[in-house]
């Protein structure tokens, strides 16, 4: 244990600096990209209730799509890692590959949100109205989602290059896109008039207020802006050494397409199990009451903005330690992986003071009703506690990506986020425990969330020391995806 302390002190001097420089850009963008669904929710709800009411139902529907692409293209990440810590060819193959797998992906979801949200708005008992438009939105966003999984699957190749950057930039360029063809889309000429003057081009004078279907449109637009400007930056940029990605375009291989899906498919059911986790907790806390749903998603807005350096980590681990296996450095890389969590520990105790400081003077931005205030302060008492279990799943999560082992990953987030986190939490919350505790409401869903997630930290965590330790003692070898 000694040695392996002494070690670890080493690779932290070396290693802390690399990792925090690959995470900062990843948090940037992931920041810009939630950004434009608070552009969307702000603008729409300033319009009407009922298009802002569609645009939130539409959101729910597309957004864990949109996940389980990304979730899924990400498992080209650790592939390109290992392929470059190696020097090995390949990686243009699988890039073009995992492209091939994100059109496909971007296909299948448009035509889900064309052809499948009636069903599901009638079985959710949405009002009519909101349907209508809501339905036209999703529409509207199914244009974009090809364009947004090719860019995601060459973010995926980006990150795995140690180029974190140009996800930063090029998200900011979707925002700047999405926040001017929002206003203008959803308040149409009339809108515009009235934010600059007279004095408008005809065509743009007349263009008529679109609301939620608008919003939709310049969704989709910021969603190829991205793609574009991606293809764009990796046909150009050097900063890709000699991997040439648009030389010789690569048809489907079969054999390369199911082992990039047979990493990243349990990374897109993990994200997707994650998401429906907090959808399904709404949904059982909407029949609390206006206050508690108030407080409910002001502490955890606030709570998430805070989980994106954590998750950020999370992912640029996968890049450090994959790059680090590709030079055959197995033990050298469990130091790698160990020194991450480390991070994700301080990071953690960080976000726990920030929450001691700021709760008040940031719940009070977003409300100033005294109930939800008091409400709100005591659910992120416990989300004080919780943050170090939830940076440390992230962290170990994206370390034993890096091993390209993802399957283990979706099991223990199927049983520690839906049976411990879900289920435990709703008993609580509407049962009490065994007729001595009374049934706890909304405090119940969130001790449930941090039994999950401390469930998940520590088999999480046992798992990349079982496996890291063999990989290192060479009892155990990884999967080689090359072509």
């Amino acid at each position: 244990m000694a040695p392996f302390t002494a070690d670890l002190l080493a690779v932290t001097r070396r290693e802390t600096r690399p990792l925090i420089r690959l995470a900062l850009p990843i948090c940037g963008a992931q920041l810009a990209q939630a950004g434009m669904s608070v552009v969307d929710v702000m603008m729409t709800g300033r319009l009407s209730a009922t298009d802002l009411a569609a645009v939130s139902v539409g959101s729910s529907l597309w957004l864990p799509l949109m996940l389980f692409m990304t979730g899924t293209l990400m498992g080209l990440t650790p592939v390109v890692a290992q392929l470059l810590g190696g020097g090995r060819g390949g990686i243009r193959e699988n890039v073009h590959q995992a492209l091939w797998i994100g059109v496909a992906l971007g296909i299948v979801a448009a035509v889900l949100l064309w052809l499948a949200v009636m069903p599901v708005f009638r079985l959710m008992a949405v009002p009519e109205e909101v349907a209508r438009r809501s339905a036209g939105y999703l529409a509207a966003v199914a244009l974009g989602m090809p364009g947004v999984a090719i860019f995601q699957a060459l973010r995926a190749f980006s990150d795995g290059m140690n180029h974190t950057r140009p996800a930063l930039w090029i998200s900011l360029v979707g925002l700047a896109v999405n926040i001017p063809s929002n206003y203008l889309l959803i308040y149409g000429g009339a809108g515009l008039t009235a934010l600059v003057g007279e004095g408008l081009p005809g065509p743009l004078a007349a263009l008529p207020a679109l609301g939620a279907v608008g919003c939709g449109i310049a969704t989709a637009l910021s969603m190829w802006v991205m793609c574009l400007t991606m293809i764009a930056y990796t046909r150009r940029s050097r900063a890709y050494g000699d991997v040439e990605l648009w030389r010789s375009p690569t048809p489907p291989r079969w054999r390369v397409i199911g082992e990039l899906l047979y990493v990243g498919v349990p990374i897109g059911v993990a994200i997707f199990v994650e998401v429906t986790l907090f959808t399904l907790i709404a949904l059982f806390i909407a029949s609390l009451g206006e206050v508690t749903v108030a407080a409910h998603q002001v502490a955890l807005n606030y709570t998430s903005l805070l989980f994106m350096l954590p998750l950020s980590l999370g992912m640029a681990l996968t890049v450090r330690v994959g790059h680090t296996l590709g030079q055959a450095r197995p033990e050298a890389a469990r130091l790698v992986a160990w020194n991450g969590i480390l991070i994700a520990v301080a990071v953690a105790l960080f976000n726990s003071l920030l929450l001691w400081l700021t709760a008040e003077p940031v719940i009070a931005l977003y409300t100033h009703d005294p109930a939800v205030i008091a409400l709100t302060l005591s659910l992120v008492g416990l989300a004080m506690l919780y943050q170090v279990s939830d940076a440390l799943q992230v962290g170990l999560a994206g370390a034993l990506r890096g091993y390209k082992d993802t399957r283990v990953i979706m099991l223990i987030t199927l049983l520690a986020y839906w049976l411990v986190g879900l289920g435990g939490g709703h008993w609580l919350g509407a049962y009490g425990l065994f007729g001595r505790v009374p049934p706890l409401g909304v405090y119940g869903y969130w001790i449930g969330l941090i039994a999950g997630l401390s469930v998940a930290a520590m088999l999480l965590g046992e798992r990349l020391r079982r496996r890291s330790k063999a990989v290192a003692h060479g009892d155990m070898e990884l999967p080689d995806l090359r072509d």
